[in-house]
């Protein structure tokens, strides 16, 4: 039976290091920034389906968020930090998948959240993974139903949703030329701005990928906040507004690992 002694050490070695628990929390005033993508079942085979995040996790996930006294701010409430209670969580949307309509906003609107959506405004027929690893070319996320600009309208006009920009096509910034940037960054804020009668106050940085140019382009766009794929809370909100930190929110995370991350900010 001696050996149960260092059986027990390794794995608790290893849960230590899959989990991160011994991390210091992050106090409850820095509100924190989530990120996801799909709220759909995943699929047998599928490449992305830490981009899936299933239903009924995701109404797991709201519900605690919302039993604990969370506030549910939209992301162009971050530029006044000082004004939003403890307890902040903005929930974030990536690129246009039909599921945020179909499966997320039931939850939202169940449990009085709120959550801003960063549309790819060409988003129809892309498989923008490519442009970022061209083995990824499966056509996975082509063939993912995208919202239609009819859903699109229904989300704002619940009051639930609010728009940010994520370029025209979801371009590989790190690809293009000042100009090309400029474009895809600029143009996609002001098509979207007067095809749904709003204002887009916050960007995403397409797969989290940025330099210092495009923080400048962003700003030059008329962008107020971008957020990053960077992994984490951030302590001031004002000086990083440009590069905001979120937490990942991952379809194969288990819910140990949800608790931990609103907790520190970080996988391990």
């Amino acid at each position: 039976m001696i050996w149960l002694l260092p059986l027990g050490i390794l794995l608790l070695v290893l849960f230590s290091q899959r989990y991160g628990w011994w991390r210091k929390p992050v106090a409850n005033n820095r509100p924190r920034v989530l990120m996801y993508h799909m709220v759909s079942d995943h699929q047998p085979g599928a490449r992305f389906n830490k981009l899936r995040v299933p239903p009924a996790m995701f109404e797991r996930q709201v519900k605690w968020l919302a039993d604990n006294g969370y506030y549910f701010a939209l992301m162009s409430e971050l530029t006044q930090p000082d004004q939003l209670p403890d307890k902040t969580v903005a929930l974030t949307f990536d690129d246009g998948f039909a599921d945020n309509l179909l499966n997320a906003d039931p939850v939202l609107a169940k449990y009085q959240a709120r959550a801003t959506l960063y549309l790819v405004q060409d988003r129809h027929d892309r498989d923008w993974s490519t442009s970022k690893k061209a083995h990824h070319d499966s056509g996975e996320l082509m063939r993912e139903p995208k919202l239609s600009d009819d859903q699109v309208q229904q989300m704002l006009a619940s009051g639930r949703w609010e728009l940010g920009g994520h370029t025209v096509s979801h371009a590989n910034l790190a690809r293009l030329e000042r100009a090309e940037k400029l474009a895809e960054i600029r143009d996609s804020k002001q098509a979207l701005e007067q095809q749904f009668n709003t204002r887009l106050s916050s960007f995403a940085y397409p797969f989290g990928i940025y330099a210092e140019e495009d923080v400048e382009l962003a700003t030059e766009a008329g962008f107020d906040t971008a957020v990053t794929t960077i992994e984490g809370i951030d302590p001031d909100l004002q000086s990083q507004r440009f590069e905001l930190s979120r937490i990942k929110i991952s379809g194969k995370d288990t819910w140990l690992a949800f608790r931990l991350r609103l907790r520190n900010g970080r996988r391990n």
